[in-house]
Parts: structure tokens; sequence; C-alpha cells
């Protein structure tokens, strides 16, 4: 059985697989362009995406912006399918970013981490060239409800998709540290309730509003129980860090493929969420206690208090990208420890469509 496709307005996904945005420098134009390639919709994750070019202690902003319109530029050179920016809400000059992603032909603007509220209403008028589709991320459907309603009043439109992320995903959590640990919610059961929150909306607006769910995602057969909740696509980012395409180092891929159950732990973020890790020299000492001095070149994130901050998280990312685990970390899923091996994206992604029809054929058998 062909696995569906989805349409974000008038802009049709080959493959209903969104390839998450990892920062800092884990997700770029060549693995978004080769997950683009195949259908599904490739990713670059804007945060901190100029934070190694020369000039990015004296002109930080600037060198985002650069390096994000060649990192576009590049992915469109390199595909011809659907590339997407990922944005935290609660980085300063997160609008800039969006602006000028937008001018560099961008199709896609996932806006996580934050509540994508405030925006300049530049953004969405067009003036800036090419108009994205704009895709909040979200944990609740209370959350979703609450920006369907802000929309439609401050801007008069509403989102294109939604991203909903269960409390099994990797990087930042929209979830209190305490219920990660205590609850057993269901990526699924949210959807459900996503869903249904948005079919009024659906009716209002006379167009569908797609589902993508994410957080735990591993499999084909996990794409097939999300797909038959209600969701019309889903977001992955761990399974494919350990892909030849992925713009990390080999030694924080090598973390991934290395790791155990035991390693993958929740920590509290200088950005002030929970966020889920793999264990390294770096987070056991920040977990004793060891404060780690920095100096901020930039105010990166509105919620960081570089006061109080254990640690620069962005310099963290940065240190664990090149494989340097004693001045860094990296993020990931719930389920990153049951990957045992490198592959290309298209590997990956054929891999998983066979899963997908093998749930397909159980789910006949049974009927």
């Amino acid at each position: 059985m062909q696995i569906p496709g989805f349409q974000i307005g008038d802009l049709h996904v080959r493959l209903p697989i969104v390839q998450g945005g990892m920062a800092v420098g884990i997700s770029l134009a060549r693995l978004a362009s080769a997950v683009a390639n195949e259908g599904g919709i490739g990713v670059i994750a804007g945060t901190g995406i100029g934070m190694n070019e020369s000039g990015f202690t004296s002109y930080p902003l600037r060198s985002n912006i650069q390096v994000l319109k060649q990192e576009i530029t590049k992915a469109k050179s390199l595909s011809s399918g659907v590339i997407g920016l990922n944005v935290m809400m609660v980085a300063n000059g997160c609008f800039e970013m969006m602006t000028a992603s937008i001018k560099a032909g961008i199709d896609v603007i996932f806006m996580g981490a934050g509540l994508p509220i405030k925006i300049p209403k530049h953004i969405f008028d067009g003036s800036n060239g090419n108009l994205p589709k704009f895709v909040p991320i979200v944990s609740s459907a209370k959350v979703a409800q609450f920006i369907l309603t802000y929309w439609e009043k401050e801007y008069q439109r509403i989102p294109d998709a939604f991203v909903i992320e269960g409390p099994l995903a990797g990087g930042h959590l929209g979830f209190k540290k305490e219920f990660i640990t205590e609850n057993s919610l269901e990526l699924i059961d949210i959807v459900k309730e996503l869903t249904a929150i948005l079919k009024p909306w659906e009716t209002k607006y006379e167009r569908e509003i797609p589902v993508i769910a994410g957080g735990g995602v591993f499999d084909g057969h996990d794409i097939k129980r999300i797909l038959s909740a209600g969701a019309k696509a889903v977001q992955m980012a761990t399974r494919f860090v350990t892909t030849h395409e992925c713009d990390a180092s080999p030694s924080f891929k090598e973390a991934y493929l290395n790791c155990t159950e035991d390693d993958i732990i929740l920590i509290d973020s200088p950005v002030g969420l929970p966020g889920r890790a793999i264990r390294s020299p770096f987070l056991d000492e920040v977990s004793q206690g060891v404060k780690k001095p920095f100096r901020c070149v930039w105010h990166c994130i509105k919620s960081c208090d570089m006061n109080t901050a254990p640690y620069c998280i962005a310099a963290a990312l940065i240190g664990a990208k090149q494989g340097r685990f004693t001045n860094g970390f990296a993020f990931c899923g719930a389920n990153a420890y049951k990957i045992k091996r490198l592959l290309s994206v298209k590997e990956l992604i054929e891999g998983m469509m066979r899963e997908y029809n093998e749930s397909d054929k159980g789910l006949s058998d049974v009927s």
C-alpha cells in the first residue's frame, strides 16, 4: 500500500514525514535537502546557525542571518522538494530570522519553544516575497486553541497546520519535568484531542488544518499508528541524526549509536524548560553543581539569565555538534538508544515504508 501524502493549504507533501529541526547546526542544508528529495519536509534549524562564523561575537544576528540565507539557498539548489525552517520563539532575533528566510524562499516556518505571539504583522502580508506556511509547535490542544483565537483576532488568519509534540520528544519539552516522569500520556491521545479541537475551525475556514505529530515516533509501525489516530504526518528528528547526510560530526552520531536507555536523561535547561539529552561528562558535572563560567556574546535566549545560568546552552550545543562532550551534550528523543547503525536518508525512509506496509498487512490479516 502506498503511504499517503498530505496537504498544507496548497502545498503538497508527497511523504507524511517532517524531519524535525535540530540545533545547533545538526540539521542544515545537507540533511534537509536529502529528506526533501525523498518526498518529506526537510527542516533547517535556525537557532545559533551562525555561531561558527568569525564575525559572530561582534555581529551575532547578522552572522545568523547570513548563514541562514546560505543554508536555504544551498538546500534549494540540492532539492526541488519542500524545505522548512525551525525557529525558537524564545530566541532573540527570531522575527528577523523569519523575515530573512521568507526572502530566501523558505516553504514552511515551524515555530517552537515559546508561544508564537506578538509577531510583526508584515511577516504575514507577503511583502517580503514568497509567503510560506506557518506551523506552530505545541504540546497540548489547549495551547493550540489559544493560538488559533489569538491569531484570528490579531492577524485575521489562523495557522496553516500544527505540530503536536508528546513527552517522549528530544530537546526542549513543553511539559513540566514532573509531568514527564510521572505521567503516561500517549501521543495518540494528544493527537485525538487536538484533531477534535480543530474541527470547528476547519469548518469555519473551509479548509483542513493538518496535525503533524512528533515525540517518540521511531519506525514505520509508529507512523501507521499515528496516522490512524488522525494525524496527517509525523515529525521525526532523532532517527535522522544517525544518517550519513546529517550535518553533525561523526562523534555526535556515535553518541547516539553508543548510548543505552539509562544514558537518556531529563535535564533543566538554562532556557527555562526541561530537555531530554544523552548523559555526558559535561552534564554529569552540571548535575553535581559545577558552574561553567561563560562570556555571553549575545543574549540569544530571552528567558536565559547569564548571571544565574549554570552554563551557556548555545556553546554547549556547539561543542557537542563538534564532538566535544566535555564541553557540551547532545539532545535526543526517548528512543535514541534503539538506533544501532548509520544509514543514508534514503535507506532509512525506505525501511520505514516497508515497516508501514507490514503494519497494513497485519491489520488486513486481522480484519
